[in-house]
């Protein structure tokens, strides 16, 4: 396996820290730790992190069954690889760089007695360690957006991918034809020179010979999730003392603000994109 890139190692890094683990699993909905579907804007984390998982499998129900294999990259606590077993009997890898999460999902998998239906892989999915063709469906949530090499795991996407496969996933992405000047505090907040965009997607993916099946556009959600973070460690900031420093506390506080104002202005998209091999 090829060393990690730099993007994909400063992500790893900040997932492995202390502060970081204890914000996302206490605070980010536990273990789905992504953008969810809203329906009031008061709705817990939890409630509609797990809401965006289950859309995004009901897109793709077709695919999903007990033979299936599916790869999560960038699988975090292994969230949605626990939901996809539960409810479809799929096989599910969740590929993802950071031990400490992984740690964190894998007794979860024993505690919900999956071990015969999720695997946790520690690696990165700008090189992913399977073979062509060996999975049904590839699914990501709010990962790719990490990796400084958006291409390179698009190929690798690809090459695992079956034919009549399907790659499902969200990313936080810039809206087409925003520049990279006009993100530059979001950029800076993750450490970034770029996102993707629904466009970049789109011609990266037909390029190497997918078929888009869908595009289910959510972008309303950015900004209305950020604020309910945004609120939620303002509510536990108390709580929180001695677990997270108040340096991370601070800067979360200013980056979250950040996501929240460059959403509210069309700055961003997001939503579910499916693709067919």
């Amino acid at each position: 396996m090829s060393e990690y890139s730099t993007a994909v190692k400063t992500a790893q890094n900040y997932y492995n820290s202390s502060d970081a683990d204890t914000f996302y699993s206490r605070l980010w909905g536990g273990e789905d730790i992504h953008i969810g579907l809203y329906k009031s804007d008061d709705e817990p984390v939890l409630k509609a992190s797990r809401r965006t998982v289950a859309r995004m499998a009901e897109l793709v129900a077709d695919k999903l069954g007990r033979d299936t294999r599916v790869l999560d990259i960038g699988g975090g606590y292994g969230g949605s690889a626990c939901y996809v077993a539960e409810h479809y009997g799929a096989h599910v890898v969740s590929l993802n760089l950071s031990e400490v999460q992984n740690e964190r999902g894998r007794r979860q998998i024993d505690e919900r007695g999956l071990e015969d239906k999720v695997t946790i892989v520690d690696g990165n999915f700008e090189d992913i360690p399977y073979e062509a063709d060996s999975f049904e469906v590839v699914w990501s949530q709010d990962a790719i957006l990490h990796s400084g090499n958006r291409r390179r795991v698009l190929d690798e996407v690809v090459r695992v991918l079956k034919p009549g496969g399907v790659f499902v996933f969200t990313d936080p992405m810039s809206a087409d034809d925003v520049s990279p000047d006009a993100l530059q505090p979001v950029l800076d907040r993750i450490q970034l020179e770029t996102m993707g965009s629904p466009g970049f997607y789109r011609e990266q993916l037909t390029r190497r010979g997918l078929t888009e099946r869908t595009f289910e556009d959510h972008t309303e959600q950015v900004p209305r999730h950020y604020d309910r973070i945004h609120r939620e460690l303002d509510a536990h900031r108390s709580e929180l003392n001695g677990h997270i420093s108040e340096r991370y506390v601070s800067n979360m506080k200013k980056g979250l603000q950040h996501w929240v104002e460059a959403g509210s202005a069309g700055r961003l998209a997001w939503g579910i994109m499916v693709f067919e091999n």
